[in-house]
């Protein structure tokens, strides 16, 4: 405890010392009629979630104080706006240190620079490697390289985030990437050890890792519509079911399980069961489909069933598998032709899949109606996902 005669003095040394509860200090100090101020000096690193959050999303300080502005700060604490910039600028100059170590959340579990509670320092992590959804769209399917990082003014300009943002969250990307791309196991607990994200995040990332391992072409016109939520959903559909499920040195969870792939070329004999499986999936569906469905599907059984075992035959290839959703989008313009809605387009996959489990070349076969299921579980999922009605 120290008694100053000199306010600037006290003010330029809490600034300096990162003072809990500045903003009340800094109005304290505005007081004409005080004449001596207590100050207790601490090296606690303040971190204010609400200007955090602004830095995070590529705002200056002075849009920083703009906007807080307009949320009514002064009005509610009775501070100028002299005395907000201030604060902001206090704030933005200790997470621009703080940076250096974010890009690195081990060392920032280590240091000692700056004393931070753990939840505190939890929460600057996962706010950190945050992404939005619509730049990472944008993202996908392009190289993590210095070219397209500098072209990165129309991605901002596209979504309406500040370029600061996108670059952000490119460099985390590829930051996530490059680190677990070539450690074997789970890409989800590989991230989560690494850079101590929670597991919905570690999720979102896995699943952009995973896109980019495998290559799926996501840029073509006829993807455009799929949000990163759609693209999220299908990519750990396909991890679960279609990836090694092995421990080891040798497995990856970014590898597809190139056994099942190729047994998947047994399935054709299900072209030679038409009929049957037909008339199994229309005497399933008759009572729950609109009759415009369900005479889209007595008519058109064979376009369906033909272009989705043709389908499986060929996910061996590799150029194949990387064009899946690609394949997808031209099946499902068989459905959209006859104006499916959502709900029986679902219904028709349950009834396909499990009415196919009856016939007697999967029935008596348990390794061909596994290899079956496991790969209607994604085809189902992923179409269903990825369909828009005309």
């Amino acid at each position: 405890m120290r008694i100053f005669q000199n306010i600037n003095l006290a003010l330029n040394l809490a600034i300096c010392c990162q003072i809990e509860n500045i903003k009340i200090l800094k109005l304290l100090l505005n007081c004409e009629a005080m004449t001596e101020v207590d100050v207790f000096i601490s090296n606690y690193t303040l971190v204010d979630p609400e200007i955090f959050q602004l830095w995070i999303e590529g705002h200056t300080a002075t849009e920083a104080v703009a906007i807080l502005d307009k949320k009514g700060l002064g009005k509610q604490t009775g501070a100028s706006l002299e005395l907000i910039a201030s604060d902001v600028l206090d704030h933005y100059r200790t997470y621009s240190l703080l940076e250096k170590l974010l890009i690195n959340p081990n060392k920032l579990q280590e240091q000692l620079a700056f004393q931070i509670e753990p939840r505190t320092r939890q929460m600057l992590i996962e706010k950190y490697y945050e992404f939005d959804d619509d730049v990472v769209r944008e993202l996908l399917g392009k190289k993590l390289s210095s070219k397209n990082r500098k072209d990165l003014d129309e991605v901002s300009e596209k979504t309406g985030k500040p370029l600061k943002s996108c670059r952000r969250q490119f460099d985390n990307i590829k930051r996530v990437y490059k680190m677990v791309e070539e450690i074997p196991g789970s890409i989800m607990e590989n991230i989560k050890s690494s850079f101590y994200v929670s597991d919905d995040l570690a999720r979102k990332y896995a699943s952009i890792v995973f896109l980019a391992a495998i290559r799926f072409e996501t840029s073509k016109k006829k993807l455009n519509t799929m949000t990163f939520p759609a693209w999220k959903r299908c990519c750990e559909a396909i991890m679960a079911q279609w990836t090694y499920k092995l421990t080891g040195p040798e497995y990856y969870d970014t590898e597809m399980d190139k056994e099942f792939l190729l047994e998947l070329r047994e399935l054709k004999v299900l072209l030679d069961r038409e009929k049957e499986h037909k008339q199994l999936v229309c005497i399933t569906l008759k009572p729950m489909l609109l009759q415009k469905s369900y005479l889209e599907l007595d008519a058109n059984f064979r376009k369906y069933t033909g272009a989705i075992i043709t389908l499986a035959a060929t996910l061996h290839r590799s150029r194949d598998m990387k064009n899946l959703f690609v394949e997808f989008s031209l099946i499902l313009d068989l459905f959209r032709t006859g104006n499916w809605t959502s709900h029986d387009l679902q219904q028709f996959f349950n009834a396909y899949s499990s009415c196919a489990g009856e016939l007697d070349v999967l029935r008596n076969d348990s390794g061909l109606k596994s290899c079956w299921e496991k790969f209607m579980s994604v085809v189902g999922v992923c179409m269903v996902v990825m369909y828009s009605p005309p």
